[in-house]
């Protein structure tokens, strides 16, 4: 039914998806019908061309659908209907006879996905895995292209993966492809690599301004770096100065972008904050790719798309990229007045980007020297989508609390988290480093090749811990490479896969762990409210109190004390290991790094000494206690 939809692709649906009038994204059921549609038209188009060369208009085509249909692209039930019309064309070219035949076979027509959508969970889940993958690697296959570089084992991917999608397989024969997802997906990033080095040279470390010049600007987001280059050179001598906003930030460490004296800095934080940021700026924001939310009327006005984005009611700029429209409309708004500062989500007013794989495998010697001395001791790798829930602020946190001997990696916009934080450095080298956009995920894979290959050993046993958020299909992919690749230990934070996160230890304190937010000292107290995991290690051997909350129940008060590491099943560890109580679980529970225990309560721990103070404040938040 066009008036009630089914959508799970993305984080923030939930385990159920969305089955109501609109999508949490903002997208009405027509358009989710419209979405579904054609995807059934692409795995119809890519059945009928199992035995023939689809040709060029129709991969550029498949590439454009695929795209249009990732979370927060197109929202133009218009531009969608076109698209299904194009697959049609395309699919007559390739099997002409079709539809005039007396007896159809079926096979090449517009697949219903209502098949994938209620069958068997396994299926469905490996289907959607395929499906969820080809929809992020279409983009990164989308970017290469328009800077014209494409592989022929790329695109034929997309076309075998499509019509096996339409397939009635088991098991046996999807997991595989699902695999193989994976293993395409890291050839189709290092292809959008090469084209953006080569294009425009390899990004060098650069810190950006969150600073707005006084007169007429413009707001570039998304990841289309050509669309952005095609801008600088169309707004060159006019007196517009150009910001990046989210995922267009590393942008800045280009050379070839770069050079433009008018590319002047960042504006605002990540996607999720686009309504609240841009409500009230006086410039254009040009669209180029997802995350585009439903503009407010405050700002409606002043929205630009381009490439696969569409939004009924904003003006698109076309294939012919002439940005006269936008040009127009930025000396009309005049930009600010005087310069304008803005901060990030820690309250700093500038950002560092560039450091890519070349960059960081340039100090390669130096970091393994920094390793083999002590002076680095693990690597965080914290990054990929960032999204609005709830609970993301555990990001901020975990990497504000990191021991200063270690070193931060990240990309993609999960950056904004912590990304204004000066977290130092370590003989010279930055402890946050900004790989760059979420395809950049090839790039930390070389950067952790390289690494194991200095030490002599595997990824797997490198000091490095990946700490992954996820939003929509782009992250799917990313995931199904470190699959294929055997990466291990990756903890996923996300609306349905919240599990146990490694917090790094400071050594004299108590140490808390969970799920969704890493403890902070305020007055004190380990704050836990969100946990759902709770881990106390202990350097000495003292008492502690641990408050639970149950749900809808007030308050629980429960002690804790230190067990004697003989005790421990975790014997060696070198730390003693906090026993819990909890005063309405009639057992004894031990935690620690590696013997852990699930509950549903969250918790704060306390030593002695801010039992009070704690009680206190969690009954002026929850109210009275159980």
């Amino acid at each position: 039914m066009e008036n009630q939809m089914f959508c799970f692709q993305c984080e923030q649906t939930g385990c159920g998806g969305c089955t109501k009038a609109a999508g949490v994204c903002g997208k009405q059921a027509s358009t989710a019908y419209k979405q579904d549609q054609l995807t059934g038209a692409l795995i119809g188009l890519a059945r009928a061309a199992q035995n023939a060369d689809p040709g060029e208009s129709a991969r550029e085509l498949m590439l454009e659908g695929l795209f249009a249909t990732i979370t927060n692209v197109d929202f133009n039930d218009a531009e969608l209907d076109r698209l299904i019309e194009r697959a049609h064309q395309e699919k007559q070219k390739l099997v002409p006879d079709c539809s005039a035949c007396g007896a159809p076979c079926g096979r090449t027509e517009d697949y219903d996905l209502n098949k994938i959508w209620e069958a068997q969970e396994d299926i469905r889940s490996l289907k959607s895995l395929i499906l969820f993958g080809v929809r992020g690697m279409a983009a990164y296959a989308w970017h290469a292209a328009v800077l014209g570089y494409t592989d022929p084992e790329v695109d034929a991917f997309f076309y075998r993966a499509m019509a096996i999608l339409g397939e009635d397989f088991g098991m046996e024969e999807l997991l595989p492809v699902v695999m193989e997802t994976g293993k395409v997906n890291l050839r189709c990033m290092e292809l959008l690599d090469k084209a953006n080095t080569e294009s425009y040279g390899n990004p060098v470390p650069v810190t950006v301004s969150m600073t707005i010049e006084k007169g007429p600007f413009i707001i570039v987001t998304g990841h289309d770096l050509h669309d952005l280059k095609l801008l600088l050179e169309q707004t060159e001598g006019k007196g517009i100065n150009i910001y990046t906003h989210s995922e267009m930030l590393p942008a800045h460490g280009y050379p070839g972008l770069k050079k433009y004296a008018h590319l002047k800095g960042n504006f605002g934080t990540a996607w999720q904050n686009q309504q609240k940021e841009f409500a009230s700026v006086p410039a254009p924001i040009l669209f180029t790719t997802n995350c585009l939310m439903p503009p407010k009327d405050s700002y409606r006005d002043r929205v630009f798309t381009t490439g696969a984005v569409s939004y009924p009611g904003t003006t698109h700029i076309g294939k012919d990229k002439d940005f006269t429209p936008l040009i127009k409309k930025a000396l009309e708004l005049g930009g600010y007045p005087e310069p304008k500062t803005f901060t990030g989500v820690n309250g700093g007013n500038s950002v560092t980007t560039g450091f890519g794989h070349a960059t960081v495998l340039s100090l390669a010697d130096k970091v393994v020297d920094a390793v083999k001395s002590g002076a680095i001791r693990h690597f965080f790798l914290v990054g990929g989508c960032d999204g609005a829930r709830t609970g993301r602020n555990y990001y901020t946190e975990f990497v504000k609390n990191t021991p200063a001997d270690t070193v931060v990696l990240t990309l993609a916009c999960g950056k904004y988290r912590f990304n204004d934080l000066d977290l130092g450095s370590i003989g010279g080298i930055p402890r946050l480093l900004d790989i760059g956009q979420c395809n950049d995920a090839y790039g930390a894979i070389r950067i952790a090749s390289a690494l194991a290959e200095a030490f002599g050993c595997g990824i797997n046993d490198l000091p490095l811990s990946m700490v992954l958020s996820w939003y929509e299909q782009k992250a799917v992919c990313i995931l199904l490479t470190l699959l294929y690749l055997g990466v291990k230990n990756i903890r996923l934070v996300g609306q349905g896969l919240e599990g146990d996160l490694p917090i790094p230890d400071r050594p004299g304190k108590a140490v808390s762990q969970g799920a969704v937010q890493h403890p902070q000292s305020v007055d004190g107290v380990l704050d836990h409210r969100q946990a759902q995991a709770v881990e106390v290690v202990a350097e000495k051997a003292k008492a502690f109190h641990v408050l639970f909350q149950r749900s809808g129940n007030g308050l629980d008060f429960a002690v804790g004390g230190a067990v004697p590491k003989a005790q421990h099943p975790a014997q060696g560890s070198g730390k003693g290991c906090l026993a819990v109580f909890p005063g309405q679980h009639q057992k004894r529970f031990l935690v620690s790094p590696d013997h852990r225990t699930r509950q549903e309560e969250a918790a704060d721990v306390v030593d002695d000494e801010h039992l009070e103070v704690a009680k206190k404040k969690r009954r002026a938040s929850q109210g009275p206690a159980v």
